[in-house]
């Protein structure tokens, strides 16, 4: 039996989750055997237990009983969540890859693009991919940084992309539950932009419910992916909101809706697999760089630089050119990302298979 350990990010954000049941569906079919994925938090700051990230204790675990780490995917090179102990990362001795990791800028007050304060440094990233087997970077702006380090990385893309290959664990919903349209919300305050975007968000969100009942779209719901986002949800008194911590009735809520506007990176992208009609609201180049990567950063909304509303009614209006864009990409892109994806992790599965035999 071959055991592999995962450190990944856990936190509030159901997004981790549907990362991580995508990255299973790849390990499996790249292992075509049982195989034990043992996930551990990347940071311990979320969790009762303190076995978490790049040190000592975990390491030596990994070492005793893993044949092979997977650390990703996720944000862990931009938001200081990921425990590195350098001497303990020296010890390492099973393959490493490095997955769908992204290293993203923000807005500071000027909208000028600017590192995040707890940003990983340059040493600990450099650190890591000199370490790694394999490292695959999620998006075009994380690729040219870690190549400017002067380390070997590919552009691998975000495996949520391809969700829809999974056998689905579909949760019966009521048809109250089936909606007309999603609003995929994120707290305003828990955003990296300068505050006057902040308050705005609130009063773009209320016209664009507006703007949604005069289309005909009747039952809207928002979606919270964090449970920081219940309290801001919960003070738009005449709309209801769903929360979840299943996966699978996260994506069943996805799946269930006409139209999904979603300020929220990990909301689009399974839409986009599942063929849901998804608008995406864009804050930050983590969210940016990775709808260039893929193709669709014509269809972005940058709120720091564009008219929301206007162009959110725009695209309601050409839903069509959706449609023409997902048809595109999904031939060229897209199937090179999967591709690339694929064959990485089958490169990953004969180093660890090649342990120790």
């Amino acid at each position: 039996m071959i055991n592999l350990y995962c450190i990944r990010p856990k936190g509030f954000n159901i997004g981790n989750d549907v990362i991580f049941l995508a990255l299973n569906h790849f390990i499996r079919n790249a292992f075509k055997e049982t195989v034990n994925i043992i996930s551990l938090p990347a940071t311990g700051k979320y969790e009762a237990q303190k076995k978490s990230g790049l040190t000592p204790q975990t390491i030596y675990e990994i070492n005793q009983y893993g044949r092979g780490l997977i650390i990703g995917g996720g944000n862990l090179y931009e938001n200081g969540e990921l425990e590195i102990n350098p001497v303990a990362l020296k010890a390492l001795e099973v393959p490493l890859m490095l997955f769908s990791l992204s290293r993203g800028r923000i807005y500071n007050r000027n909208l000028d693009m600017v590192d995040r304060t707890d940003v990983m440094s340059d040493e600990k990233i450099i650190m890591l991919n000199k370490k790694a087997t394999l490292s695959l970077s999620r998006d075009l702006a994380t690729k040219r940084y870690i190549d400017s380090l002067g380390c070997n990385n590919i552009a691998g893309g975000c495996p949520t992309l391809f969700i829809n290959e999974i056998p689905q664990h579909l949760i019966p919903l009521s048809e109250e539950s089936k909606t007309d349209a999603l609003i995929s919300i994120r707290t305003s305050t828990l955003m990296s932009i300068p505050v006057y975007y902040q308050f705005k968000v609130r009063d773009d969100i209320v016209k664009i419910i507006d703007y949604l009942k005069s289309r005909r779209y009747k039952n809207i719901k928002f979606l919270c992916h964090d449970h920081r986002d219940i309290p801001f949800a919960a003070s738009f008194l005449d709309v209801d909101y769903f929360y979840t911590e299943d996966v699978y009735t996260y994506l069943t809520f996805l799946k269930n809706t006409r139209l999904n506007i979603t300020y929220r990176l990990h909301s689009f992208l399974p839409c986009l697999s599942f063929d849901i009609p998804a608008i995406k609201i864009s804050y930050d180049e983590r969210a940016l760089s990775m709808l260039e990567t893929i193709g669709m950063g014509e269809w972005n909304i940058n709120m720091l630089k564009m008219n929301v509303i206007e162009e959110v009614i725009s695209r309601i209006n050409s839903l069509d050119r959706l449609n023409k864009l997902k048809e595109e990409y999904k031939l060229s892109i897209w199937k090179q990302f999967r591709e690339t994806i694929i064959n990485n992790f089958n490169i990953f599965a004969l180093k660890v298979n090649n342990l120790n035999t």
